[in-house]
């Protein structure tokens, strides 16, 4: 590999473990929260013994976010310093606040994890709230960087060097608040179904307890809720793209020639040498609709930029095509969930259970998909339309080595959470076990 190659597939590799640390993290500490809010409501032991447990799965997830964290931010640095030296002010802001939000989260977690027997009950329950408010910001911090590089404002362009910076610039883009709901939202859809398909795996396997029942409705409340809204974030999202990043909008959809009542592409494989589409269906008008809320509107298709500022179109489009049609799936899962709770049947159908566990996996291939969307469909600029991501990468030599040893760190961090995760996963609480006799009696 070039260094330009092995930067950009370090990049890759440390985003997609690190993500999937980070929303395991975001989502964790609010189903923490629920369960110990309805424990105190309802006196039963067994929604404190969840509590308990995705409070360790919150400490778990958060130390090996934080380091994944931590080496993704000397990536920065020592990849792409073109980048940072150019960026490194602008977008600091929104790191220095995360780390306050990580700082705040880590005080309230220790004082969560320790004081179950220290603390009153309602106190106890206070300082978890900190935990999933803060959680959730350092994510939403973060995507204010990425939002600036989508968007960038807030500065003026002199002789390539940015003077007249606003300390707020990153919170300034235009992209900020819809990519922070899509991804916050996608966050929570991925560790909900994943925590699902946990507790429908022990109910297949006999386990159809209050202690498994509650978690299953818990996790799926919070997914099917998200999932339900994320459609019209998702179209928030889109419009702005159509506004902003008119290339991006046009690889996501495979729109090759500029078009006014632009058809909506469901599937397909686009062809970028000829511009055709195999295998796709097309529903007359639809994009522009989406897109501008106007159905003759005009759309710029793909051929009207020049082609070293095309997006590459089939990993955009079918990393797109995924994300929409995994995150409808889990739609009807939910839906289908929750149906079957409607109509009184406690005893879930083996069917459905299989189909949670089958559907787990979704939630986080969708949110991968969404940003390899997001990634893909803003090159060749790592500062759209401000600097190409060639020109900001490293010249010193051995890049593609420290991407094979970085690999294998977060190989070695993922298989460390999965490993311990597992641990925590087995085995029936004690708590849970006082609830049922409690319960039977």
């Amino acid at each position: 590999m070039d260094t330009l190659t092995a930067a950009r597939a370090q990049m890759e590799v440390s985003l997609a473990f690190h993500m999937v640390f980070a929303a395991l993290g975001i989502g964790f500490p609010l189903l923490m929260v629920i369960s110990e809010g309805l424990g105190l409501k309802t006196g039963q032991a067994h929604y404190l013994a969840l509590a308990k447990k995705w409070a360790k799965a919150t400490a778990l997830t958060f130390a090996i976010g934080a380091v994944s964290g931590t080496a993704l931010a000397f990536e920065l640095g020592l990849l792409w310093p073109t980048f940072m030296g150019f960026a490194g002010s602008i977008i600091g802001s929104a790191f220095t606040l995360e780390g306050f939000a990580f700082f705040i989260e880590a005080i309230f977690l220790g004082l969560y994890l320790y004081g179950w027997k220290r603390l009153s009950p309602l106190a106890h329950w206070l300082t978890g709230i900190p935990v999933a408010i803060s959680g959730m910001l350092s994510g939403a911090l973060v995507v204010a960087a990425n939002a600036w590089m989508q968007t960038p404002v807030g500065f003026d362009l002199v002789d390539g060097k940015a003077v007249n910076v606003n300390p707020l610039a990153p919170f300034l883009s235009p992209a900020w608040l819809d990519m922070a709901l899509h991804s916050t939202l996608s966050c929570y859809i991925a560790t909900g179904f994943a925590v699902a398909g946990v507790y429908a795996m022990g109910m297949l396997k006999g386990r159809n307890d209050r202690y498994h029942r509650s978690a299953l409705t818990i996790s799926l409340g919070l997914a099917t809720v998200t999932a339900l809204l994320q459609p019209i974030s998702g179209h928030i999202s889109a419009q702005r793209v159509a506004k902003d990043q008119p290339a991006k909008l046009a690889a996501m959809e495979a729109l090759f020639e500029t078009q006014a009542g632009a058809p909506l592409l469901i599937g397909g494989i686009p062809n970028p040498e000829t511009g055709e589409i195999h295998f796709g269906i097309e529903i007359p008008k639809a994009l522009s609709f989406m897109a501008t809320n106007d159905f003759n509107a005009e759309l710029r298709g793909l051929n009207s930029f020049p082609p070293d500022e095309r997006p590459n179109v089939v990993i955009a489009h079918i990393a797109f095509q995924v994300m929409v049609g995994a995150g409808f799936a889990l739609i009807g899962l939910g839906l289908w969930f929750w149906w079957r709770r409607w109509r009184g049947n406690l005893v879930l159908s083996r069917k459905l259970l299989w189909a949670l566990v089958i559907g787990s996996p979704l939630g986080f291939l969708a949110l991968q998909a969404g940003w390899i969307v997001t990634e893909v469909g803003r090159q060749p600029w790592i500062i759209y339309e401000v600097m190409r991501t060639r020109d900001a990468v490293t010249t010193v030599d051995g890049v593609p080595q420290v991407f094979y040893l970085f690999s294998l760190l977060y190989i070695g961090l993922a298989s460390v959470l999965v490993y311990l995760l597992r641990k925590l996963a087995t085995g029936y609480p004690p708590e849970a076990n006082e609830s049922e006799a409690t319960n039977a009696a």
